[in-house]
């Protein structure tokens, strides 16, 4: 078991989610992390203690969360950088999972239930879940990350940050699947769980993943 691992929590947000992002942070600090921050990219009047709000105002009738994701890996002082829509908590145990799974990682998954406790998308290739015991290594080249949660180094998000010409509903994920794991191997951890605050289809159109 790795003894700490500190974590940067990034939430965007396009605004009216203060009560949703509230029980996000709450979610954080029931998990006891010695060393963590809260950085909200968006429209928020959330005051919380180790939180810091950037505003951002969408000009555009798609969000740009590439934008938004970018300003977090900037702005986030710790070595592990957790990305979350404003609609994503983390279960209890979740740190324990990350201390018991270790810091050897470049990008990681972690499960993601959905309100009703199914399976969301997180272990999946082509926004389809896939079970959890096949190999990384024989779907390295078609497997993604959804872009509504991840864990991440900050190195490798400066190395290879979001595609900014891309924006909500752009397949701006399988973008920036595709440029990662042509260096980076992608890890699942078991271990932790987090799960969505709304119902989301767990399966969607290449074109409107997210």
């Amino acid at each position: 078991m790795t003894n700490d691992l500190d974590f940067s929590f990034g939430i965007i947000t396009v605004g009216k989610e203060d009560q949703r992002i509230n029980e996000i942070i709450d979610s954080i600090e029931n998990e006891l992390i010695p060393n963590y921050e809260v950085v909200i990219v968006g429209n928020s009047n959330i005051k919380r203690n180790k939180t810091t709000v950037i505003p951002f105002e969408d000009k555009t009738e798609l969000p740009w969360i590439t934008k938004k994701k970018n300003i977090i890996t900037e702005n986030s002082q710790y070595e592990n950088i957790v990305y979350l829509h404003d609609y994503i908590k983390l279960c209890s145990g979740w740190y324990l999972g990350y201390l018991n799974f270790g810091n050897d990682f470049a990008v990681c998954m972690n499960k993601i239930e959905n309100l009703d406790g199914t399976r969301f998308r997180d272990w999946c290739i082509f926004g389809a879940v896939i079970p959890y015991e096949i190999a990384e290594a024989r779907i390295h080249n078609i497997i993604y990350y959804s872009g509504s949660y991840w864990v991440a180094k900050k190195k490798v998000m400066i190395e290879i940050p979001q595609n900014e010409s891309l924006f909500y509903g752009q397949a701006e994920d399988y973008d920036w699947s595709d440029r990662i794991r042509k260096k980076y191997k992608f890890s699942l951890n078991l271990n932790s769980t987090v799960q969505l605050m709304k119902q989301k289809s767990a399966i969607l159109p290449f074109w409107d993943i997210k």
